[in-house]
C-alpha cells in the first residue's frame, strides 16, 4: 500500500510537470498560474503545494527533467590525451543539435525558457540558472579548443575564449530561432553543414607569424606606392 501511495504521488508530480510544460508554452509562464496548471492537470490546487512551495519551484522541477542542450556540451574534448579533441567538439555540436531537431520534450523546455519566460520576480532564479549553465559550457568548449590548438589542429593564434563565446552563440541561435519557427530552416539537415561551416572558420584564423607576416607586406606595400 505503501509503495502504490509513492508510486500514485509520483505520477501525479508527473502529470503536474508534464501540464506544466504544455501550459507554459501556450500561455507564458508570467500569464500562468497554478490555478490554470491544476485544473489542466485534473488536480486540486493542494496537489501542486504537496509537491511544489510556489511556481519558482515547479518552474525549476520541469526545467530538471531536461537539460538545457547548451549544458550538455562535452567537457572530454579537454582531456589532454584525446587525440581529436576538435573532431569531439564538432559531434557534440552536431548531437546538440539533432537531439532538438527529435526530441518534442526538449523542443518544449527551450521554447519556454528562451521565449515564453520573463525572468523577474519569484522567477528570476531561473535566469541566474541560465547564467550559470552557460557560463560551465563556455568553460568546457574553451578547455576543448585549447587542447585542440595544443595538437594543432586549430591556429596559434586563435583565442579560445573568443571562439568558445562563438561556437556557443552558434548552437543556441540556431536552437532559439528553430523553436520559434520550424520553418525557418530544417534544423537535422543542416546541423552538420552549419558546424563545420564554423569550424572551417576558426581553422582559417591566422597566426600570429601569419598575421606579423601579412603586416610587413602590407607595410611593404605602402612604403613602395609612397615612393
Amino acid at each position: 500500500m505503501v509503495r502504490r501511495t509513492k508510486e500514485e504521488a509520483q505520477e501525479t508530480r508527473n502529470r503536474l510537470l508534464d501540464t506544466a510544460e504544455l501550459v507554459f508554452q501556450e500561455k507564458g509562464v508570467s500569464r500562468t498560474s497554478l490555478n490554470d496548471i491544476a485544473e489542466a492537470a485534473g488536480v486540486t490546487r493542494g496537489a501542486i503545494y504537496w509537491h511544489f512551495k510556489n511556481k519558482a519551484d515547479l518552474f525549476d522541477a520541469m526545467m530538471e527533467r531536461v537539460k538545457l542542450p547548451v549544458e550538455e556540451m562535452e567537457g572530454r574534448a579537454s582531456n589532454s590525451n584525446l587525440d581529436d579533441p576538435l573532431g569531439h567538439i564538432r559531434a557534440s555540436a552536431v548531437n546538440i543539435l539533432n537531439r532538438v531537431a527529435t526530441d518534442p520534450q526538449c523542443q518544449r523546455v527551450f521554447e519556454i525558457v528562451s521565449h515564453r519566460c520573463e525572468y523577474v520576480d519569484e522567477m528570476a532564479q531561473g535566469h541566474e540558472r541560465r547564467i550559470e549553465g552557460r557560463a560551465q559550457c563556455l568553460k568546457k568548449i574553451e578547455h576543448g579548443i585549447r587542447n585542440a590548438i595544443s595538437k594543432g589542429q586549430l591556429p596559434a593564434g586563435l583565442d579560445p575564449r573568443y571562439a568558445a563565446v562563438g561556437l556557443h552563440a552558434l548552437i543556441d541561435g540556431l536552437i532559439s530561432n528553430w523553436v520559434l519557427d520550424q520553418k525557418y530552416f530544417p534544423l537535422a539537415k543542416q546541423a552538420e553543414k552549419m558546424v563545420d561551416t564554423f569550424i572551417a572558420g576558426l581553422k582559417a584564423e591566422p597566426s600570429p607569424a601569419t598575421k606579423t607576416s601579412k603586416t610587413k607586406s602590407t607595410s611593404r606595400t605602402i612604403k613602395t606606392r609612397t615612393k
